[in-house]
């Protein structure tokens, strides 16, 4: 979000505030990506369709990149020192995005009594459940609810309707029973290649029914992955130092899918890994993009309606609410008070990063650049 703000509503202008608020807002009442599925809207809005899905391809290529290259590279190299060298401190780094990303929301999302109420509630709730994947739309929609009993505000600025693509949700639907039925037909009938085919369908599945994002996502990969001696593709270990590293490599959290199926296929050799890696990206990604494409342009034609326009308030109210909750929840992992240089140099990047936010023109990207090499000196 801080990023976002950053760039596409401070520097470019191709969202506002608001609309960025109800974007976010929105992708946490579907399954899959949210990050992915609201940039994917950005695009959207911009260019249309085509934007979206170029815009998408680019946020996520980075990442699942980087994933599915070090799923090649884990056998050789010390992965517990990298992540210390590294990326030390992209984690205060995002204390500091966070925390600018919420002093510019909240000025244009609390302005009265129950706003601050809601997200008062909103961030106790989030830091009290931050793991439980449901406490995300509850509150959203809880939100809206709340404020709907007051009947003073009513849509003011009319809003051209947008076409709904029935195509996105038939697509969705027809991939999500094919992958399944052919996954289970080369289980049963013991196709050569039928690993893939099953890969495809797991990916699939989680994307098309996790909310939570990377945290949920990981115990059903453990469980598909791992436990099942059926499907067992890598050891816990190896999912485990997967997901470590995920936490680490900026981008998508869904990223992580590049690696376990890079894992998954390693044994048929370089060209089925690769293969993999690709395979648990699109598999996750693509049935995040049919969603919002498909129910966005009916929340937007649905913001005609007073109960609807009433209720961005609250929901706006309560994503101001979850990042202030991210911030400490994210702040509480990060060494600031133990006397050791690690703290000081944590405590400034998270100052610095804020302060290179609000009072310059410096770029993300370029932030994230200095942590890396701080990462990499000190």
């Amino acid at each position: 979000m801080g990023m976002m703000i950053k760039t596409f509503v401070k520097r470019r202008g191709d969202v506002t505030e608001e609309e960025l608020l109800e974007y976010n807002a929105f992708c946490q009442l579907l399954p899959g990506a949210s990050s992915s599925q609201t940039i994917t809207l950005i695009g959207y809005k911009r260019g249309g369709v085509g934007l979206g899905i170029l815009t998408l391809l680019v946020w996520l290529t980075p990442a699942c990149f980087l994933m599915g290259l070090f799923s090649f590279v884990v056998p050789y190299v010390n992965t517990r020192a990298l992540h210390k060298n590294i990326f030390e401190y992209l984690q205060p780094m995002a204390v500091g995005f966070l925390a600018y990303a919420t002093t510019q929301v909240f000025v244009v999302a609390i302005k009265n009594t129950i706003t601050r109420v809601i997200m008062v509630v909103a961030a106790i709730l989030t830091y009290a459940f931050f793991k439980t994947p449901w406490i995300f739309p509850i509150l959203i929609i809880l939100s809206g609810i709340v404020t709907n009993f007051s009947s003073k505000r009513i849509p003011q600025i009319p809003h051209e309707r947008k076409k709904i693509r029935w195509t996105n949700i038939w697509l969705f639907l027809f991939v999500f029973i094919a992958a399944g039925f052919v996954s289970e037909t080369a289980r049963k009938q013991q196709w050569e290649n039928r690993r893939a085919y099953n890969l495809f369908e797991n990916f699939y599945r989680f994307g098309s029914i996790v909310f939570g994002g990377g945290q949920v996502l990981i115990p059903m990969m453990y469980e598909q992955f791992v436990v099942r001696d059926k499907t067992r593709y890598m050891s816990g270990e190896d999912l485990l130092t997967g997901a470590g590293m995920m936490q680490a490599v900026p981008g998508p959290t869904f990223s992580i899918c590049s690696y376990a199926g890079g894992m998954a296929l390693k044994a048929r050799g370089p060209l089925y890994q690769a293969a993999g890696c690709l395979i648990g990206v699109v598999g996750v990604f693509l049935p995040s993009v049919l969603l919002v494409l498909f129910f966005y342009p009916i929340w937007h034609n649905l913001k005609k309606y007073a109960v609807v326009y009433r209720s961005l308030e609250g929901i706006q109210a309560a994503v101001v609410g979850i990042m202030v909750a991210s911030f400490f929840y994210l702040l509480k992992d990060v060494s600031l008070l133990d006397n050791r240089t690690v703290s000081y140099v944590n405590l400034l990047v998270i100052v610095a990063t804020f302060s290179m936010l609000y009072f310059t023109k410096l770029r993300s990207p370029y932030i994230v650049l200095i942590c890396l090499l701080l990462g990499w000196i000190v």
